[in-house]
């Protein structure tokens, strides 16, 4: 028993020195586990009946849905409330109120556009046989659901909690969006394994990307003090109807993906590329330093190895 006092001395001196513990004589810090309960019931009223235990038909939604909402919002207004209080926002009870209904009352407009990133994946993957299977089986379905209501969150300036929503996908799905990222309809992850978006990426209408692509930052500009500096452009911008295929990296602020481009696999790009092109890692095999990204004119179809001329990137 001496040593379990000893090791208990050990930490409370470790708490006192190095912080790291929540606000214990003030308000608390929002709860990860009921964030995530949180995240798990904004997936059953976007799609109810899917995650259900017991069957829900149309006679009982109207009562299941009101105290479903009923729970959401009352946790939810909890838990910002925390958030606000923990960084000094005026009035946080009245703030995370307005914030609670504002979310919620956007809740339709998010399952309209969460309904064309299912039939992107229906229409996106040969291996799927059915939208049911999309909902219950994707993991991009769960990522990508969780990260538009974050990022309503995100844009009330909402602490903690948007990036706490993404994190829950992150962890089950092992593919990181952050909350700030702008997504446009038709969004389809395939696969949904090793893809990180970053905070300023903002991505155009029916872009398909496959697995361990990131879009990311080439670069933290700093400030005087050797700091990173938050709130910039960091993260590229990708057009409409882009595939972007395995491992692609695709790094910067200033770095822009034109409409109807296809990325392939391993590529490595740091440059701004038109409308309808090709980009693809080409490997000589006699020189290892000769490998280089091409990029080639996407109007003739086939196989982007092809007599097109090229040039670097």
């Amino acid at each position: 028993m001496s040593s379990l006092q000893h090791i208990k001395e050990a930490l409370l001196q470790s708490y006192e020195q190095l912080g790291g513990i929540n606000h214990l004589d003030g308000t608390n810090l929002p709860s990860e586990g009921s964030v995530n309960k949180l995240a798990s019931e904004f997936m059953h009223l976007l799609f109810p009946g899917f995650f259900e235990q017991s069957p829900v038909n149309k006679k009982g939604l109207p009562d299941v849905t009101d105290g479903r909402l009923g729970a959401v919002s009352e946790r939810m207004c909890v838990e910002i409330e925390k958030a606000l209080r923990s960084v000094d926002r005026p009035d946080p009870e009245a703030e995370a109120r307005r914030c609670t209904v504002e979310v919620l009352g956007q809740l339709p407009e998010i399952r309209r556009v969460v309904r064309t990133d299912v039939e992107a994946a229906y229409l996106g993957d040969p291996a799927a046989r059915s939208l049911e299977e999309i909902i219950l089986a994707y993991p991009c379905v769960l990522v990508i659901s969780l990260q538009r209501i974050a990022h309503r969150l995100y844009r009330l300036h909402v602490p903690f909690i948007p990036r706490m929503l993404t994190e829950y996908a992150h962890e089950r799905t092992g593919t990181d969006i952050h909350p700030g990222a702008e997504i446009g309809t038709h969004f389809f992850i395939d696969h949904c394994t090793g893809v990180v978006i970053g905070e300023t990426t903002r991505i155009g209408d029916h872009v398909k990307i496959y697995q361990g692509v990131t879009l990311g930052a080439k670069s933290f500009e700093l400030d005087e003090h050797g700091n990173p500096v938050k709130g910039v452009k960091r993260h590229p911008d990708i057009g409409d109807h882009v595939t972007i295929y395995p491992g692609a990296t695709i790094l910067g602020g200033h770095t822009s993906i034109g409409d109807n481009s296809v990325i392939g696999s391993n590529v490595w790009l740091m440059k701004s590329i038109p409308a309808n092109s090709i980009v693809y890692y080409k490997g000589e095999i006699t020189s290892v330093v000769r490998d280089k990204n091409v990029h080639k004119s996407h109007k003739h179809a086939g196989d982007p190895s092809d007599s097109m001329a090229d040039w670097i990137i």
